[in-house]
């Protein structure tokens, strides 16, 4: 049985299916140019690999980490770009721009050479939005999205702490969230902070960075 995924693509099988086994891709025939493929609410996402000023954000994020962990031998955190993430619960695969897990967790995943990691190894995903993929990094609109989106799947697979940069001019600001439900798929807002502010992630995170080079997308 055809499964339609998305647009004029039809699929021998569910997309998830495909994703999880790391064929879809090359199904596609995506170029191998950074180009992300994703499962976001059942259906197929493509979307360009980031600009410079988009994995710039990303890395000044993971600054913090490495700042935080050569200042304290006991800093447990570490962070991964671009690691595939398989909410299985949920039929749903992503690629967030940073997942931060336990040390303990990664060194573990590394020893079984995993493929993915999966929502409950997180303690914090990130994602940095751009022209082509907002819509899909934010809370659903009551009346305009009627599919999931990225932050109403990590919320259901309960990723405790979602921290969301968005670059958009008309929204432009730094979010974290926190205290996921399971059942509704729904955050609570933790805090907020401005391009431009130091931003302080709290306990257990425990680690900053700077956003004064941070700048919206052009328009």
């Amino acid at each position: 049985m055809s499964v339609l995924a998305s647009m004029d693509w039809v699929l021998p099988e569910a997309p998830y299916d495909m994703w999880a086994r790391g064929e879809l891709a090359e199904y596609l025939h995506l170029p191998k140019d950074g180009t992300r493929v994703e499962i976001v609410g059942g259906v197929v996402s493509v979307s360009p690999g980031p600009d410079i000023d988009h994995a710039a954000i990303v890395s000044d994020i993971q600054e913090g980490l490495i700042i935080a962990k050569v200042a304290s031998a006991d800093f447990p955190w570490r962070a991964l770009q671009g690691t595939d993430l398989n909410l299985i619960e949920i039929g749903d695969g992503y690629i967030p721009d940073l997942t931060v897990l336990h040390h303990e967790i990664l060194t573990k995943a590394r020893a079984s050479r995993a493929k993915h990691v999966f929502p409950y190894q997180l303690q914090l995903a990130v994602e940095v939005t751009s022209p082509s993929n907002a819509r899909k990094d934010r809370e659903p609109v009551v009346g305009k999205e009627q599919r999931l989106t990225k932050w109403s799947g990590y919320a259901r697979t309960g990723v405790q702490w979602y921290l969301l940069v968005d670059r958009d001019p008309r929204s432009l600001g730094i979010t974290l969230y926190a205290e996921p439900d399971q059942g509704t798929g729904r955050y609570q807002v933790h805090s907020t902070w401005k391009f431009g502010e130091a931003v302080m992630l709290p306990e257990p995170l425990n680690f900053r960075f700077t956003t004064e080079l941070w700048q919206p997308w052009a328009d």
